[in-house]
């Protein structure tokens, strides 16, 4: 039942995947290809309702809407005030963008000395929204509706059609 409802909800979350993926290619946010490769939508139809989710790893909220840093501010509801994040998260992505700056005297900054430095940054200066998810979700959403009622309507002539036969 609701199998034209279903399919529009599947091919308005594959559009929204698909723009948000190329999103993050564009961007350059998408060195380890995890929050790439995580999202996901799912699809669940009852008889008497339908949901959709969309699924991300968790960081990707924050690289969507982004985060207020103590000096620079964003229109974002997160922000860091008091903790830094931890320089520890920061070594896989430096070694993934082959990040290896020299001090003045030309030796390469230790790998600790260069995530607190990041870290510190980050939290200073926040960061900048994305919005990778969230315009092509707008913009996917703004005919949904439409779309919808007109799949609605379909099943609901499918339903009528099939109970009609059946007497």
């Amino acid at each position: 039942m609701l199998s034209n409802v279903k399919d529009e909800l599947n091919r308005f979350a594959k559009y929204v995947i698909s723009q948000s993926r190329a999103n993050l290619t564009r961007q350059k946010k998408n060195s380890s290809k995890e929050l790439y490769n995580s999202l996901d939508s799912e699809v669940k139809v009852s008889a008497n309702s339908f949901s959709l989710s969309f699924l991300m790893a968790e960081y990707g909220v924050f690289q969507d809407k982004g985060i207020s840093g103590v000096k620079k501010k964003y229109n974002t509801k997160y922000a860091y005030t008091t903790k830094m994040p931890p320089p520890s998260k920061m070594d896989k992505w430096i070694v993934k963008k082959g990040i290896a700056p020299r001090d003045k005297d030309g030796k390469f900054i230790s790998r600790k000395s260069l995530q607190f430095m990041i870290a510190r940054s980050i939290f200073n200066n926040g960061i900048k929204p994305s919005l990778f998810f969230t315009k092509p979700f707008e913009k996917a959403f703004k005919g949904l509706n439409k779309d919808l009622v007109e799949a609605y309507k379909l099943d609901v002539e499918a339903l009528m059609k099939n109970s009609i036969n059946n007497k």
